[in-house]
């Protein structure tokens, strides 16, 4: 199932994060992210698979993540999850059963049931864990990213290739 992904596609908030937000008086709220998923999330792109960000969420920070990752299909302040995967799927061509999708919550279920592959970090709503066909053992923010991507690259047989060694 795994050898013929081609593409991941993450939530934001609860999964490349661990949901929780700081709020501060006058300015913008902020976010924590894994540096183990960002370091495995560029190497993603690095080796050529589509990774795509579909959020509800949007902040500065969030875009300049993306950046730094070198993620370039970053789809943020998005009300329907499923038009925009729809529509993104349709322009590159991708086949949905090629698709990792990994949400922890209500909105990211219609996107899941179109996809070859849910899955879901540990800490998920039950609801996303019922149409998971992978649930990580790793919460939102804590590594889920790292584990599905590490997973799909050690059986296509990319991961601790010489790209692997240089950020």
């Amino acid at each position: 199932m795994l050898q013929g992904v081609n593409t991941f596609i993450f939530d934001y908030d609860g999964v490349m994060t661990d949901g929780r937000v700081i709020l501060q008086h006058d300015d913008p709220p902020l976010r924590t992210a894994n540096v183990r998923d960002g370091y495995v999330l560029q190497l993603a792109v690095k080796l050529g698979y589509n990774v795509v960000v579909i959020s509800g969420g949007f902040s500065r920070s969030m875009e300049n993540r993306f950046d730094t990752l070198n993620i370039k299909d970053a789809f943020t302040g998005v009300k329907n999850k499923v038009l925009v995967f729809e529509k993104y799927i349709r322009q590159k061509g991708i086949d949905p059963l090629h698709v990792v999708y990994m949400g922890d919550d209500i909105p990211d279920i219609p996107v899941m049931k179109k996809v070859g592959i849910p899955v879901c970090p540990a800490d998920a709503a039950e609801e996303v864990k019922a149409v998971s066909v992978y649930i990580s053992d790793k919460k939102g923010g804590e590594g889920c990213v790292r584990d599905i991507i590490e997973q799909v690259m050690k059986v296509q047989g990319k991961w601790m290739t010489d790209e692997a060694f240089t950020w």
